[in-house]
């Protein structure tokens, strides 16, 4: 009767791992999704001086007002990549002028690359960790601490005439994206995951 028990445990127990593991498995892709169907904007400090912090942020709202309607009715993250990739001179150049306005002599550079990002926050919105395609401005060294958003859909500018959130993510991927409590646990496990993967992958 113990033995019998003991072996109903045992296989209770490996069920309940491997429905645990394909549940990880279906959350780990719908996170990938969300990120191969998300453009975020990247702006890297030179450091961690107050001076340099605050000069990003005003490089930041340089950037944004040069992408300002740039991706009014874009739908896909294609076509917002293309548009993106034909003015990054003009990003850079808006950028430039930011900084010797302000006088700063550092060189800045942008570009658009696939780039890892942890698990983020922004406003009602938690984003999975994974590699995101990102214009990135990079101030100086690009040390310190850095400033994020989102430009596809446009949730950097208020007002903006482009896709929604619900226009780009599937229904399931809208519900994980804006419920981290219900799905915190899984979050981090992707995160754990995905860290290794950057890790070997770098």
């Amino acid at each position: 009767m113990y033995m019998r028990t003991v072996r109903w445990v045992k296989a209770t127990a490996i069920g309940l791992v491997c429905c645990l593991m394909v549940s990880l498995c279906g959350f780990s892709a719908t996170c990938e999704d969300i990120s191969d169907r998300v453009l975020r904007l990247h702006v890297l400090a030179a450091s961690d001086s107050a001076e340099d912090q605050a000069l990003k942020l005003k490089v930041r709202d340089a950037v944004l007002d040069a992408t300002r309607g740039m991706l009014d009715g874009v739908e896909t993250t294609a076509l917002a990549k293309t548009e993106l990739e034909k003015s990054l001179e003009d990003i850079e150049a808006a950028a430039v002028v930011c900084l010797r306005e302000n006088g700063s002599d550092d060189a800045v550079h942008v570009e658009l690359r696939e780039t890892y990002f942890t698990t983020r926050r922004y406003d009602t919105v938690t984003l999975p960790a994974g590699d995101y395609e990102a214009l990135r401005v990079v101030i100086g060294e690009g040390q310190g601490k850095n400033w994020w958003c989102v430009v596809f859909p446009p949730m950097c500018l208020s007002g903006a005439q482009g896709a929604a959130l619900s226009d780009v993510l599937t229904e399931e991927e809208e519900i994980v994206v804006t419920s981290p409590s219900r799905y915190q646990v899984r979050f981090k496990v992707v995160e754990w995951v995905q860290g290794i993967r950057h890790f070997f992958n770098k």
